[in-house]
């Protein structure tokens, strides 16, 4: 059966045929998370670098983090050997936000069979398990791309929910930089009008792991309230951590919300658009 949201550091170990894959990145330093993927990582993983992988083209305009042409993420998959059936297991060292990152694009390509290693690297070596500096290889495929666009909202359509009751936007940002308190980031400080803010941190508890879904499916229904989960958009600075609380909603068995990609960085590049604190 296939893995589409979470697996433990005893699963991974038992499955040595999994991909691998090591997300961590770092914001303030965009060379960090190769330099510590070269130091060491799980046996196995090949590292998927945040700024040439997992975004695409910046023009200033469309946020820190764009979304890539999803046939040029397929091809850097396909020269990484990945076939379609096989299981993918995401990592990193930062909380697992990358990790999410990546685990919600290979879903919208169309490759459903992708989880995240509960609790990272962290949790990998805290149980005695050896990391390597040996960069594996594999066999090229020829990986095609099923890109499911209905898994995020364009710019276009959060404007045109600002003032929607049917739309809830969820700000995945600490709550400080939610209020436009210490913004040294993006342009501008705030959020998008009418969001409320559920900082990603929230997912997981002390131990670093994801909360219990019921404990999730709880605090998420009380944020949701009347709304279904397909109701909301998920934002954040830059598209990153709201894939942090849309694997939550997926481990809490309430599917359907969607990415807004920009996010914060997005948003705030208009001095035009509109902002609260």
């Amino acid at each position: 059966m296939s893995r589409t949201t979470l697996v433990s550091v005893e699963e991974l170990a038992g499955h040595p045929e999994w991909r691998v894959f090591d997300c961590s990145h770092s914001m303030s330093d965009p060379q960090a998370g190769r330099a510590a993927y070269q130091e060491g990582h799980i046996p196995g993983a090949l590292h998927a670098q945040m700024e040439t992988v997992l975004s695409g083209e910046r023009t200033g305009q469309n946020g820190r983090n764009p979304l890539p042409d999803p046939r040029v993420f397929a091809a850097w998959l396909g020269q990484a050997g990945l076939k379609a059936g096989d299981q993918v297991v995401c990592y990193d060292r930062g909380g697992n936000v990358a990790a999410a990152r990546m685990w919600w694009m290979l879903r919208w390509i169309g490759h459903s069979a992708v989880a995240v290693l509960d609790g990272g690297l962290a949790a990998w070596t805290a149980e005695g398990h050896a990391l390597t500096p040996e960069v594996p290889s594999f066999p090229a495929t020829a990986l095609s791309a099923l890109p499911d666009n209905s898994r995020f909202a364009d710019l276009a359509e959060v404007e045109a929910s600002l003032g929607n009751p049917a739309v809830l936007t969820v700000d995945a940002r600490g709550a400080a930089r939610f209020r436009g308190e210490g913004e040294t980031t993006d342009p501008r400080g705030g959020h998008i009008p009418g969001a409320l803010n559920r900082p990603y941190t929230l997912n997981t508890g002390a131990d670093g792991l994801f909360k219990a879904p019921e404990a999730l499916r709880a605090e998420w229904s009380t944020l949701l309230g009347a709304h279904p989960a397909s109701d909301m958009i998920a934002s954040c600075g830059s598209g990153v951590s709201a894939c942090h609380n849309l694997l939550a909603l997926e481990v809490a068995g309430l599917p359907g919300a969607r990415l807004y990609p920009g996010s914060w960085s997005e948003w705030s590049a208009d001095p035009a658009r509109p902002l609260e604190t």
